[in-house]
């Protein structure tokens, strides 16, 4: 399985990270430990929301459509 995942930073409001992973445990592990560079200063970090494909490439294509300007409102309206 291959999960897109919303998380949303616990230390400063409104922030925000969507991303793809086939592991989430481990995936959310590297955001908490500073590993991902994008997330690290906003650490620590909880799931809020984890959709299941079971191939890669629509989960990316999803991931890419929740980055997107009507997916950001989707996202806003729906899974936040």
């Amino acid at each position: 399985m291959h999960y897109v995942y919303l998380i949303e930073s616990l230390r400063v409001e409104g922030e925000h990270y969507v991303g793809v992973t086939a592991n989430l445990r481990q995936r959310l592990g590297d955001h908490n430990s500073g590993h991902s560079v994008h997330t690290a200063k906003y650490r620590p970090w909880k799931v809020v929301t984890y959709i299941a494909f079971s191939d890669r490439p629509k989960a990316e294509a999803f991931e890419r459509y929740l980055k997107s300007g009507s997916g950001h409102a989707f996202a806003k309206r729906r899974l936040w």
